[in-house]
């Protein structure tokens, strides 16, 4: 398979727009990620369109918000939030675990409007580390807590802690097992693998705020502890207005190392790129250095694009000129990517 098809932007495109025709930009935009990387093969259609369900129904919250006026950051956290609740994707509720057996949650939330952030790490008893990411941003001097200190503010902050079991599910327990029995047979120290599906969510109001969020349970069998990108402002997570929202996923240590969604919004504001062009140029030079993986996108105009160089990527979308599109492709499907505009 040529780069081409392998980097797969997807945009939105104006609804009713003919060919010659200037196209309106949309007063709000919403579009979400379920993670870079591959479905199980087993996965049965019911579980295939749970995770369709899921994704819906996060577009739907998200963009009840949008279309009464409501803020993009607001947008993003209960988008974010019905997804950590699915109890099928790798964020909340159905997150992978660890060697150990249990999971590790990390999350990020950022405001464009004035680049405020809040982040959290190594989770195990918080079912919405979006909500407590917000709550980090908004009664907080700090930017990243984690672990232990991290639930003692969520107490503090009245957030109910819930037991490590509520997370697991048998699908988990079993991609484990898998990864386990891998590793022992491979016998070298490369990072865990198993399927990824961090999810994430990016958006504008029609205030022209973006924001940007991702929330994640990380590596299937990754070492207790381990952090990836995604609760790091810059690298998984990044916003500012005028310029542009991303949420990331895949090889999270690369994109930390690679600063992934600063260096497009960097691109976008100083070397005056597209966003299209910004984020393809990321990507490849991540895959270039042998990291698989994707992001979602959006500027101030709200111009969509995902790219991606991992076989699928989980994802979807909704304007004010666009009805929601959920795309879910299983292992070894071609892509099929909306033509980018010109």
């Amino acid at each position: 398979m040529n780069r081409a098809a392998l980097l797969c932007p997807v945009v939105l495109a104006a609804l009713g727009a003919s060919g010659g025709q200037a196209q309106e930009a949309p007063q709000w935009v919403l579009a979400i990620h379920g993670g870079a990387g591959k479905l199980p093969k087993d996965l049965r259609p019911t579980e295939l369109e749970a995770i369709r369900d899921a994704r819906r129904a996060a577009l739907d919250a998200g963009s009840r918000i949008l279309v009464s006026g409501g803020s993009s950051l607001d947008a993003v956290q209960r988008t974010v939030r019905v997804m950590e609740n699915s109890g099928v994707l790798n964020a909340g509720r159905g997150a992978v675990l660890n060697h150990e057996g249990f999971a590790e949650l990390d999350a990020a939330l950022m405001d464009g409007s004035n680049r405020k952030a809040g982040a959290v790490a190594a989770l195990r008893h918080v079912a919405n580390p979006i909500d407590l990411a917000r709550e980090v941003m908004d009664h907080s001097k700090h930017v990243l807590l984690v672990a232990q200190g991290a639930e003692q503010f969520a107490r503090e902050r009245g957030i109910t802690l819930v037991p490590g079991s509520y997370f697991i599910t048998e699908r988990r327990r079993k991609e484990l097992r898998r990864a386990i029995e891998a590793d022992r047979k491979a016998m070298h120290g490369s990072l865990p693998g198993g399927p990824m599906g961090t999810v994430g969510a990016i958006a504008l109001d029609i205030h022209g705020n973006l924001a940007a969020g991702t929330s994640t349970g990380g590596l299937t069998n990754k070492h207790f502890g381990r952090v990836g990108d995604s609760p790091i402002i810059g690298a998984g997570t990044y916003a500012e207005n005028g310029v542009c929202a991303v949420s990331a996923t895949g090889a999270g240590e690369a994109f930390i190392r690679y600063m992934a969604a600063a260096d497009v919004c960097a691109r976008v504001k100083y070397a005056k790129q597209s966003v299209e062009a910004a984020a393809g140029e990321v990507i490849r030079e991540l895959r270039a250095a042998g990291a698989e993986g994707g992001m979602i996108a959006l500027d101030a105009t709200g111009k969509v694009v995902m790219p991606y160089s991992s076989k699928t990527m989980q994802r979807g979308q909704v304007s004010s000129q666009q009805p929601a599109e959920v795309i879910v492709e299983t292992q070894g499907q071609a892509p099929s990517p909306v033509p980018s505009q010109k």
